[in-house]
């Protein structure tokens, strides 16, 4: 199971995170969010892939942010078109796509369809009144109905408390195309920074329960 840590803002946060060796780190480019980022992106393990968050940008800022920060994978938060996505693929033809859809007690999966083949995953996030950072899980047992193989992230509220939960939901057949848990605002100690022993914790738990 991969792990990304999203919402990461501070330099020195961010490398005593990136030691930890988590799959991606994520980082908020979207100036609405109190874990927005602007600044320096200090060099983390060859092994860790940054992603870039972004709501409905304008292609130009995206592209550019992309360039700039040097980003291995776009996280697509908004309203982003199968179109826009497939404009945005001829101009970083490498970079990975993740496209984040809102779940609460129930989801229709049909209008994953027309994204399949221009993104390499879906993100479920708990539906709510902001663009991530809700703190709140969503319905996991909605996940039952997900008719696809294209592989997901698992998002929304997930902290050291929902680890129980979350490694009976790995256990389940309706996680078989979960990739990856991103976890963000249940280990800060104010938005943006996060709590290395809590991630840590929450990394070797998740590792620990895996090889049993």
């Amino acid at each position: 199971m991969k792990i990304k840590v999203c919402g990461m803002k501070y330099p020195e946060n961010i490398l005593k995170i990136a030691a930890l060796q988590p799959d991606y780190v994520g980082f908020i480019f979207y100036d609405k969010s109190p874990r927005n980022f602007e600044g320096i992106i200090p060099e983390l393990p060859k092994s860790t892939k940054k992603v870039g968050v972004f709501v409905n940008e304008y292609l130009e800022i995206l592209v550019s942010l992309v360039e700039e920060y040097k980003l291995d994978v776009i996280q697509f938060h908004g309203d982003e078109s199968v179109d826009y996505i497939k404009q945005l693929k001829t101009h970083l033809p490498k970079v990975e796509i993740i496209k984040v859809f809102g779940i609460k007690d129930e989801f229709d999966f049909s209008v994953l369809e027309d994204y399949i083949d221009v993104v390499d995953y879906f993100l479920f996030d708990t539906k709510g009144e902001n663009r991530g950072g809700n703190g709140v899980t969503f319905n996991w047992e909605v996940l039952k109905d997900y008719p696809y193989t294209k592989p997901y992230f698992l998002s929304g509220g997930i902290g050291l408390n929902e680890v129980e939960d979350l490694m009976s939901f790995l256990q389940k057949q309706e996680s078989q195309c979960c990739y990856a848990v991103d976890v963000n605002s249940k280990f800060e100690i104010e938005p943006g920074l996060k709590s290395v022993e809590k991630i840590q914790k929450f990394k070797k738990s998740v590792i620990t329960n895996e090889v049993k």
